[in-house]
């Protein structure tokens, strides 16, 4: 080295000559943006992400209400029992009242229960169609030890 190309601080001395030209060196925001992922295509790749996850949400969502509001299961089963009568140690008669609309077949479940409310006896008995909406049905439920009760479980349409 010669004395021309040492100043007072030595080799690294501060010069006012540019390290790089002007046109290559990017604004410290841009650069802390693109190191750290907040670039403006990130911005509205995160925005559609956003919108698509939002419409999936109620397209779900609609599609829900519409199926619950029209499934078509308008009607109902209604039915209570009636009466019972313990016949012996072995069986149970039960008396069930079905309401349906015309022409719908039922299936019920039934039960005998003993002391314990422990079920003793079930059955599950078919209710034909009719052309009235409210069938009497009687019916004989086998038990495996004395029973104190005959009761209705559930009705369903078949």
């Amino acid at each position: 080295m010669n004395d021309d190309e040492l100043s007072e601080d030595g080799p690294f001395a501060a010069t006012s000559a540019p390290l790089a030209p002007a046109s290559t060196v990017a604004p410290a925001s841009d650069v802390r943006a693109e190191r750290y992922g907040r670039t403006p295509n990130s911005r509205k790749r995160g925005r559609a992400v956003a919108i698509g996850f939002g419409a999936a949400v109620v397209i779900v969502i609609g599609t829900w209400v519409i199926w619950a509001g029209f499934d078509g299961t308008a009607s109902t089963v209604d039915a209570q029992d009636q009466a019972y009568t313990v016949v012996g140690p072995t069986r149970v008669d039960l008396t069930l009242n079905v309401s349906v609309a015309s022409g719908k077949t039922v299936s019920c479940a039934v039960e005998a229960q003993n002391e314990s409310h422990a079920v003793v006896g079930f059955k599950v008995i078919d209710v034909p169609a009719s052309t009235q909406r409210s069938q009497q049905i009687t019916t004989t439920v086998l038990t495996t030890e004395p029973a104190v009760t005959g009761v209705l479980d559930s009705c369903w349409l078949t």
